[in-house]
């Protein structure tokens, strides 16, 4: 006769067994193919101008090819996103598309998503080792070498600041990769100095707000900036112009928000990229239908996750300055002239 501790170990390693045959099962196994799929799109937050334009291309895509999206918005909450994709799970969606807060702290509602044979993509933030079906999104290093590139030919010599975004998004450490990766010839020979380097703890205007002033209340010579979108490049914009030092220092940003068009053209901001967003979403809402179909989707490569080798769908950036804001964000209709221009 077994002893009760033998017992125990063998009904134990019999339900883990029992567990991973299930979860096996789930994967093998996904939804059944609907006719108009139900597509969940688990957005970070509206906070940033731009993703509210995601949303609207997004979604009206999606409706354009007969699939049913439902929306969550966690508000920059990862908590309140991982129990909102848990909801979405529920309410028996085909896909899931996610724009994660938080790149690590989803990874195990993302993995259980998919043991439940639900395909996921990640649409412009990766999720970090959740093995997700396919990320889509621009070429974030790209995104940080062209602000830098921008940024170094207007000042060759001179002191620097960089304010990277979120500690928690995995694009804002690509990008600041680029940023280094352009800069470090110039590091290296002594011509520019990174006299500080701030990382956010969230993609919010008042922290590097308050983060600039602080800089700038030390007297320390600053000839540029270099800000992890327009947000924070507004930021940027509002503390040295309380010092009239609009102008005079070359500010980089991303995302080409209607603010900073209207900077370019004005002289205080130098450049920003220009990801078209039209085009991502687009993209994105073709590949949600064809992961609900169970059809391959095309990639250009893989993407390490930090586990796992991911399907990389990537589109090019554009950097825009005032002399070429007519030929890209007006002429694609991102914004329009008379908004542009508005000021001048």
């Amino acid at each position: 006769m077994k002893k009760p501790r033998t017992v125990l170990v063998a009904l134990v390693f019999a339900a883990v067994m029992l567990a991973a045959l299930f979860a096996g099962c789930a994967r093998k196994n996904p939804q059944p193919v609907r006719k108009n799929p139900r597509i969940g799109f688990s957005m970070d937050s509206l906070v940033v101008e731009r993703w509210q334009r995601d949303r609207d291309v997004f979604t009206a895509a999606m409706s354009e090819m007969g699939a049913e999206v439902i929306l969550q918005n966690a508000d920059q909450d990862p908590d309140v996103q991982a129990r909102q994709i848990e909801a979405l799970v529920r309410d028996g969606i085909d896909v899931l598309v996610v724009i994660p807060n938080d790149a690590n702290k989803l990874t195990p509602v993302i993995q259980e998503t998919k043991r439940r044979g639900i395909p996921v993509l990640s649409y412009d933030r990766l999720v970090r080792n959740a093995n997700v079906d396919l990320y889509i999104s621009f070429d974030n290093v790209e995104v940080g070498r062209l602000m830098a590139s921008y940024i170094h030919t207007a000042v060759p010599n001179g002191s620097y600041v960089v304010i990277n975004g979120a500690k928690s998004d995995y694009n804002a450490h690509m990008i600041s990769d680029g940023i280094h990766e352009s800069l470090k010839p110039s590091i290296a020979d002594g011509s520019v100095r990174i006299v500080d380097e701030v990382w956010l703890d969230a993609w919010r205007s008042e922290d590097a707000l308050a983060a600039m002033e602080r800089i700038l209340s030390q007297d320390t010579r600053v000839d540029a900036v270099i800000a992890g979108n327009d947000m924070l490049a507004d930021a940027v914009f509002q503390a040295v112009s309380e010092r009239r030092l609009a102008g005079k220092v070359k500010i980089a940003g991303q995302d080409a928000d209607l603010s900073a068009c209207q900077r370019l053209l004005e002289g205080t901001q130098l450049v920003t990229v220009y990801k078209p967003i039209d085009r991502l979403a687009q993209k994105a809402a073709a590949m949600a239908i064809l992961l609900a179909r169970h059809q391959p989707v095309a990639a250009d490569g893989t993407i390490n996750d930090g586990s796992n080798q991911v399907p990389y769908l990537k589109l090019t950036p554009i950097a825009v300055t005032r002399e070429n804001l007519d030929e890209t964000v007006i002429r694609d209709g991102f914004h329009r002239r008379e908004d542009v221009y508005r000021n001048r």
